[in-house]
């Protein structure tokens, strides 16, 4: 039987390009998921359940790594740019099927209200999300 266990530690990561990209701690307003603009005082938890849910819902354990009794953590990476689209997607994990299954999953996210900073502009906000593949075998 195929499982997904999903930890979601949405931890704003150190800038890694050239372009102005924020943490969460240096923005006004953080990006907002579709749907969660009416709690806006929630807006962080709204955020995360979301994310779960698209990732729940998209979630396809690839066939060859079922076969091959591949699990583990990976790491996934990506930037919600300050046109409210996903960016620069990178995976870290134990074998580049899961790490290709979580891209693909972040790639589906959709278009985000992007962060804020203090003085109204749109930022570049870098996140990482943590998927755990297990079989549960």
């Amino acid at each position: 039987m195929k499982k997904l266990i999903l930890l979601l530690l949405f931890i704003p990561i150190i800038s890694y390009n050239q372009e102005t990209e924020f943490d969460l701690s240096n923005v006004k307003r953080v990006p907002i998921y579709p749907g969660c603009e009416p709690y806006i005082q929630q807006l962080r938890n709204c955020f995360q359940d979301k994310i779960q849910v698209h990732i729940a819902r998209n979630f396809r354990y690839p066939k060859m790594a079922q076969r091959k009794k591949i699990e583990g953590r990976v790491s996934v990476k990506f930037i919600i740019g300050t046109g409210g689209n996903i960016e620069q997607i990178e995976a870290l994990g134990p074998d580049p099927m899961l790490e290709a299954e979580a891209k693909r999953i972040i790639s589906l996210l959709p278009k985000f209200i992007p962060a804020i900073d203090s003085g109204g502009k749109a930022v570049s906000v870098p996140f990482s999300v943590p998927i755990t593949f297990g079989l549960g075998i």
